[in-house]
C-alpha cells in the first residue's frame, strides 16, 4: 500500500474517531496512529480503549472496542462491512468507501453512547 493511499484512508478512518477526542483521553496522535481512551474503567481501575486509526503495511485498520464488549452492535451491519472485519473489533480497509466508512461512523456513534450509558466514559479535563 503506497503512503499516499495509506493517508487517504487513515485521514477519513480518523475523521471518524475525531469527533470524540474531545470527550475522551487522546492517548496517541501521529501521522499513523489515532488512538483514544474513554478514561478508566470503574470496576478495574485501568484504562478503557475506545478506537483507533492506525496504517499498517498493508492496509488501514480501524479498532473499536465498543462492538467486542457489545457484540449486539454488529447486528444488523452491511456484509460489505463484515467482510472487513479482523477478529472481534477491528475493520482493514485500503482504500476509501465513502458507503462503509459512513457506517462505520453511524457504528461508531453507537458504541459511544454504550459507553456512556455504562459510565464507561469519564471527565477529561481540558
Amino acid at each position: 500500500m503506497d503512503t499516499t493511499h495509506a493517508q487517504d484512508v487513515f485521514r477519513s478512518l480518523r475523521g471518524i474517531l475525531e469527533p470524540y477526542a474531545d470527550r475522551l483521553n487522546v492517548e496517541r496522535d501521529e501521522p499513523d496512529d489515532f488512538y483514544l481512551d474513554a478514561g478508566v474503567h470503574p470496576r478495574t481501575g485501568k484504562p478503557t480503549f475506545f478506537g483507533a486509526a492506525q496504517i499498517k503495511k498493508n492496509y488501514v485498520s480501524f479498532h473499536l472496542m465498543a462492538v467486542y464488549i457489545y457484540p449486539e452492535l454488529l447486528d444488523g451491519i452491511s456484509a460489505d462491512l463484515g467482510k472487513r472485519m479482523q477478529g472481534k473489533s477491528c475493520f482493514n480497509f485500503r482504500t476509501v468507501d465513502r458507503a462503509l466508512f459512513e457506517e462505520l461512523a453511524a457504528l461508531t456513534a453507537r458504541g459511544f453512547e454504550r459507553y456512556r450509558a455504562d459510565g464507561l466514559i469519564e471527565a477529561v479535563d481540558r
